[in-house]
């Protein structure tokens, strides 16, 4: 999920097995993106539901990322600690314009560190590569079909790699409305988006 993206809005993410059988969810409520001492703040209020949609946790977490950065993920990993209190997102990127720029479809690499508790002891970094991307226009939505590759390292060694086709739909106004992230067993993820109720 990006920053820009999240600001002000409800997230819903609910996860799937290879046979479409609904596993677990998460909520995510986002306060407005604001610029704090040089950098861009988030404040994410996170609720996790089990496999009977029963609320099982609820935490709140501020994500910090320079300027420059404001267009970078959160949340993206489920490695990374989401309970900790306050995330320091920093990123090194190769062809990144802008995620959602329509003008440029070119793949997009990304290296991110994650200063927040252990992930900082362990020296977490992940490498992010977004390929294949197409956008196919319908109506009033864009819809962009791609593949990402992640890898997270800790002390120099790789820990997880994730893999996924993903099928994401875009408003006219450039916002996200759906995500799918589909791994190769099938098994796979939605992320939908709404604006927070006033």
């Amino acid at each position: 999920m990006l920053i820009g993206q999240i600001s002000d809005r409800i997230v819903v993410r609910e996860n799937f097995n290879e046979k479409g059988a609904f596993l677990n969810k998460q909520i995510f409520v986002a306060n407005k993106v604001i610029y704090n001492d040089g950098y861009y703040e988030i404040e994410v209020i996170a609720e996790l539901f089990d496999k009977n949609k029963k609320s099982i946790e609820k935490y709140r977490t501020i994500y910090r990322c320079e300027p420059d950065e404001a267009s970078m993920m959160v949340m993206a990993f489920p490695f990374t600690n989401p309970k900790s209190k306050q995330t320091e997102i920093n990123t090194i990127s190769k062809n990144f314009k802008k995620l959602y720029d329509f003008e440029n479809m070119k793949d997009i690499e990304m290296e991110m560190n994650f200063d927040s508790g252990w992930l900082k002891f362990l020296g977490s970094k992940s490498l992010i590569k977004i390929f294949d991307r197409k956008l196919e226009k319908e109506q009033n939505k864009n819809n962009i079909k791609s593949k990402i590759s992640m890898k997270a390292y800790a002390w120099g060694i790789r820990i997880k790699q994730l893999n996924y086709t993903v099928n994401e739909v875009l408003n006219e106004n450039g916002l996200l409305d759906f995500q799918k992230f589909t791994e190769a067993d099938g098994s796979y993820f939605t992320i939908k988006y709404a604006e927070v109720s006033k």
